[in-house]
């Protein structure tokens, strides 16, 4: 069994999504670990948006994500077939684990967008969602809240796809034996 710790960046504006723009996968960061607790490979890479192709000045400072990383990256088809292709979802057994519902939700989105199959998606594992109840929270928190209750350092950079996802495997691999799925 392997769980894929992943989180996305996505196409963003200040305040409320403009009205008639559609969020895009701008970045897959993701960390595998297999059953043992052990990381057995990392994946990261920069989508080229194509319905709105130019970032926003907001989601360029959020994101530290610059003009030139999506321009010189691959569509979304080509980068998404290369992740499956990484996760080894026709060999292995897996489950695709993110920090609430939003990063399922967009891979969703685009693979609709893009014509593509999405029912790989189903083996999914909602961590925030399930750390609240492990944790018996009254309201759920952020990844970086979540990594210092934990007692660990955040490291790399806050909103970067790579980054939240070795964030995020620190917590899950904490409470491996925990996580229901």
């Amino acid at each position: 069994m392997n769980f894929i710790i992943y989180d996305l960046e996505a196409t963003c504006w200040e305040g409320k999504t403009p009205d008639g723009l559609t969020q895009e996968t701008i970045e897959i960061g993701a960390v595998k670990i297999n059953s043992y607790g052990e990381q057995v490979g990392s994946y990261n890479r920069f989508i080229r948006p194509v319905v709105h192709p130019y970032l926003s000045p907001f989601c360029k400072s959020l994101t530290s994500i610059t003009q030139d990383d999506v321009d010189r990256s691959m569509r979304f088809e080509e980068v998404c077939q290369e992740f499956m292709e990484w996760a080894d979802i026709e060999n292995e057994d897996y489950y695709f684990c993110s920090w609430g519902s939003f990063d399922q939700k967009q891979l969703i989105n685009d693979c609709i967008r893009n014509d593509m199959d999405y029912d790989w998606l189903d083996n999914y594992i909602n961590l925030k969602k399930q750390y609240r109840d492990i944790k018996k929270l009254n309201k759920p928190v952020g990844l970086k809240a979540a990594v210092k209750k934990e007692g660990f350092e955040f490291t790399g950079i806050h909103h970067r796809g790579i980054s939240d996802a070795e964030n995020l495997a620190k917590i899950f691999l904490k409470h491996l034996d925990v996580w229901q799925y």
